[in-house]
């Protein structure tokens, strides 16, 4: 089953997210199968490629509660 969820990257206190699209089994920060975007929750800046997200929840990736939330930006 695929997934659409965050990718912490950063330093401690200092969070950087990838948004990606991966395999549920795998780690947080496991190998994604592909990168979607970013998010940076300090400072509030997201950048998302919305093709490759369509893409990806229409071969049946779902989207975590975050990333739907997002995504509705």
């Amino acid at each position: 089953m695929l997934r659409i969820r965050l990718s912490r990257r950063g330093k401690k206190k200092a969070p950087f997210y990838r948004i990606v699209a991966t395999d549920i089994r795998t780690k947080r920060s496991g190998a994604p199968l592909e990168e979607i975007g970013t998010y940076n929750p300090k400072t509030k800046e997201l950048k998302i490629d919305k093709s490759k997200a369509e893409h990806w929840i229409k071969k049946g990736a779902q989207p975590t509660e975050t990333i739907q939330t997002l995504l509705k930006k």
